[in-house]
Order: C-alpha cells, then structure tokens, then sequence
C-alpha cells in the first residue's frame, strides 16, 4: 500500500507539472499580434524586448558617489533582461552647470532614453523639455523637475520619510530633547526632506517636547559638517540629535559629537561602505535609505515602455493629446528602509556584488 501511495504521488506531481507546461504553451501559442508579438492578438501590442542597438543611459551629479551605484545595478539589469546596452554617467563636481553639459553630451549620441537625477529642478526644465521634444524619453529619480514635460519620476517619498525619520529619532531620545538639522540648500529632494522633518517635529502633538533649535547650512562638506556641529553643541549642550540629507555631512558631524564626548543621536540618509561602519561601530545611529535598486530597475522599464509605445494601450487619448507614450507616472514610490546597527550588514556594496556574482558598474 506504501508504495502504491508513493506511485500515486508521483503521477500527481507529474500531472499538475504538465498540466502547468500546457497552460504556458496555450499562453505563448495564442495568436500573434499584428506586429508578431505573442498575445491576445490585440492590435498594436509589442514583443517585450528591445533591440540591441538602443542604448539608454542613467545621468547623475558627483558621479562617483556610492549611491548610485545599487541604482544602476538593477538599471543595468533591467537593461540585459529587455535586450538593449546601458550607460552609467555624470559628472565628479558637485555643480548643476557640469551636469546639464554632460546631459546635453548624452542627447547628442541620440540615446534611447535617459534616467536623470536633476541636482537642481528649475535648471534642468529646459534641457529635459528639449530631449522630450527632440523624442528622446525621460525619467527622473531621486529628485525631479516637475515642471519640465519628463513623464515619469520615481523616488521614495521625501515628505514620508521624513515622518519616518521624525519617528525614529524622537522614539529613541524618549520623546523629549533638542534636535538640529545640517542642510544642502539648492538641491531640491534634500530641501524636501529637512523642511518636512522640522514641519512634523513641529507640528505633530506627539513630538511637543522635542525642539529644533538649531539649522546650518553643510552643503555636503565634511569639514563644515563637523565645524557646524561643534559650533551647535557648544550653543546647546543638551542637543539630543542632529539629522542631515546625506552622508558626508553625518561623517562630520559624527566625528564632532565623538570629539565633544557628547552622546548626541546621528541620523543621515543614504548610504556608503563609511556610513555603514560608522553605523556598526555606534558612531553614526541609522540611516534613512531608499530602495535604490527599484529605482534603477523601474527607470529603466519605464524609459522602455516610452521607447516602445506600443507595449501598451491604454484608453485614453494620449494619441490625440499628442503624447508620444501614454506613460504618465508622476510620482512613484520605490520604497525605502531605515539602515541600523541590526541590519546594516546587507547593505554593503562589496557583499552585494558578491551575492549578485557581478562586477558592478565596470560592467
């Protein structure tokens, strides 16, 4: 009886197995579109792959900054799984003028699409109106130019982590103490993020007896960073935290509060491999981090889909209103996570690649 179960068993598994490869076959044997494309038969829809000749590139400012990097990781993905080359790119100087040039270099190869991080909204209205004009899809990420004609933009929400960070701080000092900000003026996500986080420290009932009582401009300078915190402990002595947009800045500021002996909470945003063993070694507490790799991963699908208009149809008048694609995403959530000592070991760059088993952007 034992081995009739057994037997019985089997040819059950290697039913439904078969009973699954004959659902996939009748799926990818339908009757082709119009163009070739396995479907419904739907007029006007596309294969979902590109070709070999279209390249897409990702435009960011200081380029060799390692955030980008795990956005490009799954950009680059994205790119190989749809059949078409991917280009990493920007400029080392923090300067918005260097960036449009380079941007402008990018539109003169004639490329596919481009996944841009603006460094500055209004500057880049004009440069990303003229590639949409000129045909060539745009998405921004991390920071937008909403009232540029780009069609898409993904980010994690800068209001909604900044709730989160509020959160996060004010839990671990207890709900009561003094708080400071270091800030990059002119970039607009950092703005976003610091002019929420003082907005819910102030006006959330919960937060009433946590105070901010200090700004300063850091401008993602190290040096200024751990200057200006020196200069705000020594203004408030009983400072409990001091939360910043970027990770240079914390790197200042942490070695300052270390300096001072003061116990003072670090809480940046983002990440790289010296935020990550500060955050181990207890000199920096946490991180608001984005998911970067939805970031590149989406950038990347959505540029295709504006490439390849045909991949959908939707009902709308996008046609007539004389859209080249019918994607319209202003806002995207990538999602995010808060970085500490817990977790921080699967955020390293370097562990990353090895789990991926590639090489990263020298790809």
């Amino acid at each position: 009886m034992k081995k009739a179960t057994k037997i019985s068993a089997f040819v059950i598994r290697i039913s439904l197995v078969l009973l699954c490869i004959t659902i996939l076959a009748v799926s990818f044997g339908c009757k082709k579109g119009t163009d070739g494309a396995a479907g419904s038969g739907d007029k006007g829809v596309g294969k979902f792959v590109g070709d070999p000749g279209e390249t897409y590139y990702m435009c960011v400012m200081v380029s060799g900054v390692e955030y980008w990097f795990p956005v490009y990781e799954m950009f680059k993905q994205c790119a190989q799984q749809l059949g078409v080359k991917s280009v990493y790119t920007g400029t080392p100087e923090y300067d918005v003028n260097k960036q449009i040039a380079v941007f402008d270099q990018i539109l003169v190869k004639k490329p596919a699409g481009i996944l841009v991080h603006p460094m500055n909204a209004d500057a880049f209205i004009a440069p990303i109106n003229k590639a949409i004009d000129s045909g060539v899809p745009i998405v921004t990420f991390a920071a937008d130019s909403p009232k540029s004609k780009r069609r898409a933009y993904i980010t994690s929400d800068n209001v909604n982590e900044a709730k989160v960070a509020a959160a996060a701080v004010c839990k671990e000092i207890g709900y009561k103490g003094e708080v400071a900000c270091l800030e990059n003026p002119g970039q607009s996500n950092h703005d976003l993020y610091i002019k929420s986080f003082i907005k819910e420290i102030e006006t959330n009932p919960e937060y009433k007896n946590v105070k901010v009582v200090a700004r300063a401009a850091t401008n993602q300078d190290t040096v200024k960073a751990y200057n200006s915190t020196l200069s705000i402990i020594q203004a408030h002595p009983n400072l409990s935290a001091i939360v910043m947009p970027e990770g240079n800045s914390a790197q200042g500021a942490a070695q300052a509060t270390i300096e001072k002996g003061s116990k003072v909470l670090v809480l940046t945003r983002d990440l790289n491999v010296t935020i990550l063993d500060m955050i181990k070694a207890g000199k920096v507490w946490g991180a608001i981090n984005p998911d970067q790799g939805n970031q590149g991963y989406f950038g990347m699908l959505f540029l295709f889909v504006m490439k390849h208009p045909n991949m959908i149809n939707p009902m709308s008048s996008w046609q007539k209103d004389g859209y080249a694609s019918p994607v319209n995403l202003p806002f995207v959530d990538n999602g995010m996570n808060v970085v500490t000592a817990k977790n921080a070991d699967d955020y390293y760059w370097d562990k990353y690649l090895k789990q991926r088993g590639t090489k990263g952007i020298e790809e």
